[in-house]
């Protein structure tokens, strides 16, 4: 296969996976957050929406606050739920929270608006097991200043908010305490196993029940309300007024109990994030489903997982490529430029991925396959820079001289002789760099670009280790898959000897 073939494969492959992928611009988006109960209340108002009719897409597990703010207001998506705490202090920096519509005519500033109140409020709370409140004799925050070595475990996001701990600690007089940030999901079972003794929950959390924690009296009352509401584009009712009349029936329904119960049905007996959702709307106790890792793996939403994670994967890596193999090409007849161009590849490479992403973002503007998609080609310059300076370095003098000794000028001289003889070594870098890319593309979740992370970061979030499996196992069927077409294609050129570019 000559290599302009080769890149025209791809970029058909590329065409064609997009052309399956496209939505129309009229669906409704939906955005949740990386927690259990915002996951559940991201499903419900998809469903509601779905029901009267209109398109609607569930943009799941977006990040945090802050993220998901710049999606609504960049139009990413349309609509996700929140808390009028978060929304005044974290948002909008307000010191207090005012009345609905106090935010909304601050709100209306970015184009946005907050409405639909659920039915319920949910705040942050420090929490300890019990045995080890009452040995300790901690009932109360204020109480942790006489607990000098007490280890606290506490939610990434918690960490960051203006109302979370920077400012509590200051509240309470407790900054001296050693804290260590954790995936929410995760801080309960390292609380269990006693390598924590404090973590930050949710007042509708299940596990608190589940596992007898003590919830410390907010004696200085630090945490304002956090009443459940909606945070939309102002355009959305007009948009789409039948969806829009759908959610905002779910105005009041749902209560403190009733999403205590949600969470549990996903925490405690394991339902889907959508079957928890649907079982609510539908008022049945549906029985769950039947778990195992062929049954996860093989979820309804496999095939959109697929598409979304490989067209990130294919794009990236034709970026990669376009981009990588000049560059190779210059470091090699440059060597002096070259150490600057492979050093330039190394440092982008030791960047870590969540910090390149989130630098992305906000070069761009925006969330989504974009930024994703530019990191994983930034991620993938290495490879395919280095296989190509050390596949034409390979090539040898006495070729080169043998191919001006036939009178080819220089650009003949690289398209017949110098690439067709270095086209292994290529090869080698791109399927390096496409392997890479796969398990990195993971990581793209984080910004709501989807793929397989998509199920890894929901598992997190509910520390589910079968959710985590059928994203991860998907994604190394994918490498296998991708390094042995890359090994077929490298087999193929080679037993049908030389060709011309």
């Amino acid at each position: 296969m000559a290599f302009p073939q080769c890149v025209r494969a791809l970029i058909a492959g590329i065409l064609l996976l997009a052309a399956a992928s496209a939505v129309a611009s009229d669906v409704l988006r939906v955005g949740s957050k990386r927690f259990t109960e915002s996951y559940v209340l991201g499903e419900i108002i998809t469903q509601t929406a779905s029901a009267s009719g209109a398109r609607v897409e569930h943009k799941a597990g977006l990040g945090n606050t802050g993220i998901l703010f710049a999606a609504l207001k960049s139009g990413a998506i349309d609509v996700y739920p929140d808390y009028t705490g978060t929304i005044a202090l974290e948002l909008l920096g307000l010191a207090v929270v005012p009345q609905l519509e106090e935010l909304n005519r601050r709100l209306y500033a970015h184009g946005l608006a907050a409405g639909v109140l659920t039915g319920f409020s949910n705040s942050y709370a420090l929490a300890m097991a019990e045995p080890l409140a009452a040995s300790r004799g901690i009932r109360r925050i204020s109480d942790l200043r006489d607990f000098i070595d007490a280890r606290l475990g506490l939610s990434l996001e918690f960490l960051s908010r203006r109302d979370g701990w920077a400012a509590l600690s200051d509240a309470y007089e407790i900054g001296g305490l050693k804290v260590r940030g954790l995936e929410h999901g995760l801080a309960y079972a390292a609380l269990q196993r006693g390598d924590i003794d404090v973590i930050d929950v949710y007042t509708t959390d299940p596990q608190i029940n589940r596992l007898g924690l003590r919830v410390l009296e907010d004696d200085r009352r630090f945490f304002p309300d956090y009443e459940s509401v909606l945070v939309y584009r102002l355009d959305l009712p007009a948009r789409h007024p039948v969806a829009w009349t759908a959610i905002e029936q779910l105005q009041g329904r749902i209560s403190a109990a009733t999403m205590l119960e949600l969470n549990a049905a996903v925490e405690l007996e394991r339902r889907s994030f959508a079957d928890a959702a649907r079982a609510w709307l539908a008022e049945a106790a549906a029985p769950p489903r039947e778990r195992s890792v062929l049954a996860a793996v093989f979820a309804p939403d496999l095939l959109r997982l697929t598409i979304e994670h490989v067209r990130m994967v294919l794009v990236s890596l034709l970026l990669s490529v376009a981009l990588g193999v000049p560059l190779g090409l210059l470091a090699q007849r440059a060597p002096r430029a070259g150490r600057w161009i492979l050093a330039g590849a190394g440092v982008l490479q030791t960047v870590p991925s969540l910090a390149l992403l989130a630098f992305l973002i906000a070069l761009l503007d925006r969330i989504g396959p974009l930024p994703a998609i530019i990191a994983l080609a930034l991620y993938a310059l290495l490879p395919v820079i280095r296989g190509t300076e050390v596949a034409l370095t390979g090539v040898g003098r006495q070729m080169r001289d043998a191919g001006l000794a036939l009178g080819l000028n220089g650009w003949q001289l690289l398209r017949l002789v110098e690439l067709p003889l270095a086209w292994p070594g290529i090869l080698a870098g791109i399927r390096t760099a496409a392997v890479i890319n796969v398990g990195t593309a993971t990581i793209a979740a984080f910004v709501g670009a989807g793929g397989y992370g998509e199920r890894i970061v929901a598992g997190l979030a509910v520390n589910d280790q079968l959710l985590m499996l059928s994203g991860a196992i998907p994604a190394a069927v994918l490498a296998v898959l991708i390094e042995s077409a890359f090994r077929m294609l490298e087999r193929k050129r080679q037993g049908g000897g030389p060709s011309g570019f």
